[in-house]
């Protein structure tokens, strides 16, 4: 596709170029101008819709939307602005330099400036701070003809398949679906219609909480409610669905050890990579020196029997990866609301059956191996009982540490593979030289 466009560009054969453009997804367009140059970028998107230019600026990144700020005209400013949800609008906003800030407010009525204003002042992970306040509102009273007088009046917005009804006071008493109107005779009323069944969020409520309840209730669209029960927007699947994708993401990095970035990889700078990762990495080293301090603790063990040192990558990594699948499965169980942090005694009693089944089957290969190696049986005795404690140990450390950290309100995910991995390495060398000396007598 990007072929044809440059090559319509280069022909200057605008009428096609347009034809070609309004065919297309909104959401594909963006991929088209980011291997365009700056003056092309312009010329394409000024040959779009308004309606069109609207929705492919909402899905532009924000470098992209500054330069396409700065090179449209307060008039094409205004029109694309005016057809942005206020929610994608505040989002704008909080993207941009001040000097660009500035001049969008500028090409705002006072009304949306308000709305706006109100909107930024939300916590930055509040159900407020992602909500938009366009919706359809009803009385109870009202009529199935009056509510369709009601829904041309408030023009062509993106969210009327669902429209809530409110009392005088804006209070949320139900909803009634779209399908419903349409089916329902004019003469019925709005309160024989609605479903006073309503799920709701108030926006304080953090917004992740949000996007679960989105996956809990089978929704599309949230209604957001003040302490009053007062309804002050509502929240879209799609927004649920980036904040998913954000938490999805923030995890990953944060069970990496690497401090969760803002942007995008390639636009993250090397210098913020490096950074991110480097104070995460030196804290991890100087804790792995404990391991250091417990090895030279035991260097007598070393001198009597040698061999001992061959097995300590062993036990260290299933020690490692024992308690990272422990903590793995615990972090996703507490993400999806499965586990509880009440769960704590259950989980770990649970995990420490799991791991006396593993370690004993460990066990039993590792004592096959040692002997057919090294035809020693304290070495094979020595060895196997370490596994059995370390596999017990780590599942152990792996299941309680996340709930331990969501307890105390911390992000569970900074409990993942790193940290396990250097407390259970120290633990799993303390416990085979201690085991060492009960058998072997070193």
């Amino acid at each position: 596709m990007i072929e044809k466009v440059l090559e319509l560009l280069k022909e200057k054969n605008i009428i096609e170029l347009h034809n070609l453009l309004e065919k297309m997804n909104s959401a594909d367009i963006p991929t088209i101008l980011e291997q365009l140059n700056e003056e092309d970028i312009i010329v394409v998107y000024r040959l779009l819709s308004k309606d069109k230019a609207a929705d492919v600026f909402a899905y532009l990144e924000p470098d992209m939307q500054e330069k396409l700020i700065n090179a449209l005209t307060d008039k094409e400013l205004k029109e694309v602005i005016d057809e942005l949800f206020m929610d994608d609008t505040a989002d704008l906003i909080g993207e941009m330099p001040a000097n660009v800030v500035k001049r969008i407010l500028k090409n705002m009525n006072n009304s949306d400036r308000n709305i706006i204003n109100e909107l930024l002042n939300y916590p930055e992970d509040s159900a407020g701070s992602i909500m938009t306040t366009e919706f359809v509102d009803l009385k109870e009273n009202m009529t199935v003809t009056q509510a369709f007088e009601k829904i041309k009046k408030i023009g062509n917005i993106d969210n009327i398949y669902t429209c809530y009804v409110l009392t005088m006071t804006r209070e949320l008493i139900g909803e009634v679906k779209l399908r419903d109107l349409i089916f329902a005779s004019k003469d019925d009323s709005i309160k024989d219609l609605m479903d006073t069944d309503t799920i709701s969020v108030v926006t304080t409520e953090d917004k992740e909480d949000v996007a679960k309840k989105f996956q809990k209730y089978d929704v599309n669209i949230m209604p957001v409610v003040d302490r009053e029960n007062r309804l002050v927007g509502i929240v879209t699947v799609d927004d649920a669905m980036e904040v998913m994708i954000d938490e999805v993401s923030e995890d990953f990095e944060k069970m990496a050890a690497i401090t969760p970035a803002e942007n995008t990889y390639f636009k993250t700078s090397v210098f913020k990579h490096a950074k991110n990762r480097f104070f995460w990495l030196l804290f991890l080293m100087i804790s792995s020196t404990l391991t250091g301090a417990v090895i030279t603790n035991y260097e007598n063990a070393f001198a009597s029997i040698p061999l001992l040192v061959a097995f300590i990558p062993m036990i260290m990594d299933t020690g490692g990866n024992c308690g990272s699948q422990s903590s793995t499965l615990v972090i996703r169980g507490l993400a999806k609301d499965e586990i509880k942090t009440k769960d704590i005694l259950k989980v770990w009693w649970k995990e420490v059956r799991i791991a006396v089944i593993v370690g004993i089957g460990l066990f039993i290969a590792n004592f096959i191996r040692t002997m057919l190696q090294y035809n020693d049986m304290k070495i094979a005795l020595t060895v196997g009982f370490t596994l059995i404690g370390t596999t017990i140990l780590s599942k152990s450390l792996g299941c309680i540490l996340p709930i331990v950290a969501k307890k105390i309100k911390l992000d569970p995910a900074v409990m993942a593979a790193p940290i396990i991995s250097t407390i259970v390495d120290t633990c799993s060398v303390m416990l085979f030289f201690n085991i060492a000396i009960l058998i072997l007598g070193v």
